[in-house]
C-alpha cells in the first residue's frame, strides 16, 4: 500500500523480501486443464530439488489457488459417468458449475457478490497483495496451442504505466521459454481478442491494484483432440513467432505447456524479485502522489476534440512551423483545463435518499482493498456541508486506479477494423462505472480537503434504521426509494400482513411521503419484529397514529415462475440469486412448462435475457439422467409468445428483460424497431454500435412500475432492442425514453444520436394482465442496484388491487 515508507526503506524491504505470485486454475470448471496443471505445478514445487526449483522456493511465495473446487467435482463426476473413455465428455452438464452464475464467476471481481469471489478478493487485495496474478483458462485460438500475454489494445488509461510494461516483460519471458524448450504454437496480442481495457475479471481487476495480471487460454481435453490446419497460422509473425503443425494433441501435452508457462513466470519472479517488490511500492506511491495534487487523465475523447480543433487551426503547409508549434502548445493546454482535472476524492452524503445502497457500494470497494473513511461529525468540503456518517473515498491511496474506475466514466476509444469499417467488439463491457449503475449520490471534490474522518475498520454497518416514534401506531410508512424497503415488504407479506403503496402524498411531522411510498398496517405485523428488521437492514420506518385517508394500491405476494433451461442460464442464475437476496418467493420453470404446461399456478412469468431462442442446443433425452429430462427444450417467439399472451390476457404478468423483449411483437404489443435507417432497414454497425455501456434515460415516474426511481436513470445497455410505438393505442406506455441525442454516460456509443426518441422500456396492458418489457439489463450481473426496482415493482404489481386507506377496511 506504499504507506509510511521512504524510497530507501522500500528498497531495503525489496532486497530482503520474497516476491508473491498467484497461480490459479479451475475458475471455469469446464476448462478442466486449469485444475490439473495446478496440481502438477504444486507437485513439482514440493518434490523437485533441481537448482531452478530451489531458487524459486527461496525467492518466491507461491499462492496456488483452486478457484472453484465444487464446480470441478461436478464436471469431473459428469465426465467420468461413462465407463468407456472414448465416450466421455464434459458437455451437457445439467446445471451451472457455479451455483448461480456459471461462467460469470469471472465477471464478479469488482462487484464481489459470490462467496468464491469474496474469498479470492480478500487474498488478493487485503492479505497477500501478489505482484503477479496468473489466471489459467481454456481454450486456445484455432490452429495454436495457447494464447499468452501481452494483450492487444486498448488498455485502460487509469492504471500505472508500469502495469502494461510489466505484462510485456513477463509475457516475453513466457514466449521465449516456449521457444527455447521447443514448444511451438503460442500466440499473443492480435492472436486473440483479449485486451486490458475492462475491469471485473480475476486477472483484469488486478491491473487497478498495481499487479501484473496474466491470462493464458490453452487447448486440451482428457479426450485427445486435433490441432487443425489454419493456413494463416503457419506463417511466423511478431504475434506468432513459432507456429505449430497440425497434429493429434493429448491432454498431457497441454499440462506440460501450462507447466512451462508457470515456471517461466516463477523464474521471472525469482530473477526480478527486487524489481517486482519495489515496483509495486513505486506504483502505489505514484498513485498516492497523483491523488494528492492536481492531475489530469488524458482520455480518448479529449484527444479527438484536440485533433478536430487542430484540423481547423492548421491549414496545410502554408503556415510557418513556428505558428504550428504555437497552435500545438495552445491545444495541449486544452488538456489541462482546471475544471477537467481529476478529483482528489469522492463524498457519499449520509443524507442521500437511499444511503443503504451507498453503504453497499462502499463495502464493495472495501472488499477490493479500497480504504473508506467515515465522518465522525458534520464537516464542510468544496462549499457543501455534510452530516456525520458521510462516507469519504480519498484518491490518495495505492489503489487509486480502482477508485477512479468505480466512480468516473469510462471513455472507450472508437475502435474500428479500418476507417469506415465495422467496430472491433471490446473483450467485455466498454463502460461499467459502478457508482452510476448502483444509482448512488456522490460529489467529486477537485481540491484537497480534510475533515473529522476515521478509517473504516472492517465494513461499514447499515445506516441507523428502526421505527421512529413512540406513540400508538395504526400503521407504518417507508420510502419507496430505499431498495431494502422491499425486503421489509416481503417479510411482512410472508407473515400475512397488509402492505399498500400510497396513491397521494402524506405528511407525517416534518416528513413528506410521496405517491408510491409504502404503508404497512400495524394489524398484521409485530412492532418489535418490524423494528428489528428495520434496524438489521438500516431502513427508517415512521409510525402513523391513524391510517392515511388516501387511495392506494394494495400489494399481495405473487407466485413467480422464473425461466431457466437445461444446463443453466447465467442471466437466470443472476436473477435467482437476486430474488433470494431480496427475499422474493419464486419457482424455477423450464421450457416445457411455458410452451405446453398449465400456467394458472403462477401470477408472473419472468424471462431474463436469453430466454428466447439462444445458442445452446439440448442434448438427446436418452443421454442424460431421467431426473433432468424435464429441463430440455427451448422457448421460441413463434411457439411461446402466443401462450404468454394468453397467460397475460387471463390476468397474468409477463416480465421480459434484454433480448427476451423480442416477445413483444408476436404478443401483439404495438411496437417496432426504432433503430432503422432512412429506408426502414435496421442500422448497420458502421452507423450504430453500443456494446455494454452505461446510458441515461428519462423515466415516467408516474407509472407504478417506476415508483421509487429518479426521473433521470442510468441503465446498463448492450446493443439491446429500442422500440417506437406503432399506434396511439392507450394500452401501451413508455416507462422510459431516450430524450437526448447524447445519452452516453460511460463506455462507447457509436451513433448514439439515433437513440433519441427511442423507447427502451414499455408497460403494456394485455387483456386483464400486463407485460413489462425492459430492454436494458436491469439486473446485470447483480450490479445495477439503481434499476432493481423495475423488477421488484413489476413483481409486486402482479396481484395489486386498488383500495382506499382509512376507510374502515
Amino acid at each position: 500500500r506504499a504507506e509510511g515508507l521512504s524510497d530507501e526503506e522500500a528498497r531495503v524491504l525489496a532486497e530482503t523480501g520474497k516476491a508473491v505470485v498467484w497461480i490459479d486454475g479451475g475458475l471455469h470448471s469446464t476448462e478442466v486443464l486449469g485444475a490439473h496443471q495446478l496440481m502438477e505445478i504444486v507437485y513439482q514445487l514440493v518434490s523437485m530439488d533441481d537448482a531452478e526449483t530451489v531458487r524459486i522456493l527461496d525467492d518466491v511465495i507461491v499462492l496456488a489457488v483452486h478457484a472453484n473446487p465444487d464446480g470441478m467435482e461436478l464436471v469431473s463426476s459428469w465426465y467420468m459417468r461413462e465407463d468407456e473413455p472414448t465416450q466421455r465428455s464434459s458437455s451437457g452438464i445439467p446445471r451451472l458449475y457455479q451455483k448461480y452464475i456459471g461462467h460469470d464467476n469471472n465477471r464478479d471481481f469488482y462487484m464481489v457478490t459470490q462467496p468464491e469471489t469474496e474469498n479470492m478478493a480478500r487474498v488478493l487485495f487485503r492479505e497477500w497483495y501478489p505482484q503477479i496474478v496468473y489466471n489459467h483458462h481454456q481454450t486456445g485460438p484455432e490452429g495454436t496451442v495457447m494464447f499468452a500475454p501481452p494483450f492487444r489494445d486498448p488498455h485502460n488509461y487509469n492504471y500505472d504505466p508500469l502495469v502494461p510494461v510489466g505484462i510485456e516483460m513477463v509475457g516475453a519471458a513466457m514466449h521465449s521459454r516456449f521457444v527455447a524448450e521447443g514448444k511451438p504454437g503460442t500466440t499473443m496480442r492480435s492472436g486473440a481478442s483479449y485486451s486490458t481495457w475492462w475491469n471485473g475479471g480475476l486477472r483484469t481487476t488486478t491491473y487497478f491494484h498495481n499487479m501484473i495480471g496474466l491470462l493464458t487460454e490453452t487447448i486440451g481435453n482428457p479426450t485427445p483432440i486435433e490441432i487443425p490446419f489454419v493456413p494463416e497460422r503457419q506463417l511466423p509473425s511478431g504475434d506468432l513467432p513459432f507456429p505449430i503443425e497440425p497434429q493429434r494433441w493429448h491432454f498431457r501435452q497441454s499440462v506440460e505447456y501450462s507447466t512451462t508457462a508457470n515456471r517461466a513466470v516463477l523464474d521471472y519472479a525469482s530473477r526480478y524479485r527486487e524489481t517486482l517488490l519495489f515496483n509495486i511500492y513505486q506504483m502505489g506511491r505514484n498513485a498516492i502522489e497523483r491523488g494528492r495534487r492536481d492531475h489530469w487523465t488524458v482520455q480518448p475523447s479529449s484527444i479527438a476534440a484536440v485533433r478536430a480543433r487542430a484540423g481547423r487551426a492548421v491549414q496545410g503547409d502554408a503556415q510557418s512551423s513556428r505558428w504550428r508549434r504555437r497552435v500545438a502548445s495552445e491545444l495541449f493546454d486544452e488538456l489541462r483545463r482546471p475544471e477537467d482535472r481529476d478529483p482528489r476524492g469522492f463524498i457519499l452524503p449520509a443524507d442521500q435518499p437511499d444511503f443503504g445502497t451507498a453503504v453497499k457500494f462502499a463495502n464493495t470497494l472495501i472488499k477490493t482493498g479500497i480504504e473508506v473513511h467515515e465522518a465522525t461529525e458534520t464537516f464542510e468540503a468544496a462549499g457543501t456541508r455534510y452530516p456525520a456518517g458521510t462516507l469519504v473515498v480519498r484518491a490518495d491511496q495505492a489503489f487509486r486506479a480502482h477508485v477512479m474506475d468505480m466512480f468516473e466514466p469510462q471513455d472507450h476509444p472508437n475502435d474500428f477494423a479500418y476507417t469506415g469499417g465495422p467496430p472491433i467488439p471490446p473483450y467485455d463491457n466498454a463502460g461499467w462505472t459502478l457508482a452510476y449503475q448502483m444509482g448512488i449520490a456522490f460529489d467529486r471534490v477537485l481540491d484537497g480537503f480534510d475533515g473529522p474522518f476515521r478509517k473504516v475498520d472492517g465494513f461499514v454497518p447499515p445506516p441507523a434504521g428502526g421505527i421512529a416514534g413512540t406513540g400508538r401506531a395504526e400503521g407504518y410508512l417507508m420510502h419507496h426509494r430505499v431498495n431494502d424497503a422491499v425486503i421489509l415488504t416481503n417479510r411482512v407479506l410472508a407473515g400475512g400482513g397488509d402492505v399498500a403503496w400510497l396513491g397521494a402524498p402524506v405528511t407525517v411531522g416534518d416528513q413528506v411521503f410521496q405517491r408510491g411510498d409504502i404503508y404497512v398496517s400495524a394489524a398484521g405485523v409485530s412492532r418489535a419484529e418490524l423494528d428489528a428488521w428495520a434496524r438489521e437492514l438500516g431502513v427508517e420506518v415512521v409510525t402513523v397514529a391513524e391510517e392515511p385517508r388516501v387511495d392506494a394500491v394494495a400489494i399481495r405476494p405473487a407466485r413467480v415462475a422464473l425461466w431457466d433451461r437445461y444446463g443453466g442460464s447465467m442471466p437466470s442464475g443472476w436473477t435467482r440469486w437476486l430474488l433470494e437476496q431480496f427475499e422474493f418467493p419464486f419457482e424455477v420453470v423450464y421450457p416445457a412448462t411455458l410452451n405446453e404446461g398449465d400456467l394458472s399456478a403462477y401470477d408472473v412469468v419472468l424471462l431474463p435475457d436469453g430466454a428466447l431462442g439462444g445458442w445452446r442446443s439440448s442434448p438427446a433425452a436418452a443421454s442424460i439422467p431421467e431426473e433432468f429430462r424435464d429441463r430440455l427444450g427451448r422457448l421460441s417467439v413463434g411457439e411461446t409468445a402466443p401462450r404468454l399472451r394468453e397467460f397475460a390476457e387471463a390476468g397474468g404478468t409477463v416480465i421480459a428483460i434484454g433480448s427476451a423483449t423480442a416477445i413483444a411483437e408476436r404478443a401483439g404489443v404495438p411496437l417496432a424497431n426504432h433503430l432503422v435507417d432512412e429506408s426502414g432497414e435496421a442500422l448497420g454497425s458502421d452507423r450504430y454500435y453500443v456494446p455494454g455501456s452505461v446510458l441515461r434515460v428519462t423515466v415516467d415516474t408516474t407509472r407504478p412500475v417506476a415508483f421509487g426511481l429518479p426521473i433521470h436513470l442510468d441503465v446498463l445497455f448492450d446493443n439491446i432492442p429500442v422500440f417506437r410505438m406503432t399506434s396511439d393505442a392507450d394500452d401501451a406506455y413508455p416507462v422510459a425514453q431516450f430524450t437526448s441525442d447524447r445519452p452516453l454516460r460511460s463506455g462507447w456509443a457509436w451513433g448514439e444520436a439515433f437513440l433519441e426518441g427511442g423507447i427502451p422500456m414499455v408497460e403494456a396492458r394485455v387483456g386483464d394482465g400486463a407485460m413489462y418489457l425492459f430492454g436494458p439489463e436491469i439486473l446485470y450481473r447483480g450490479q445495477p442496484h439503481g434499476t432493481f426496482k423495475l423488477l421488484f415493482n413489476g413483481l409486486h404489481l402482479a396481484r395489486a388491487e386498488a383500495v382506499r386507506l382509512g376507510a374502515g377496511r
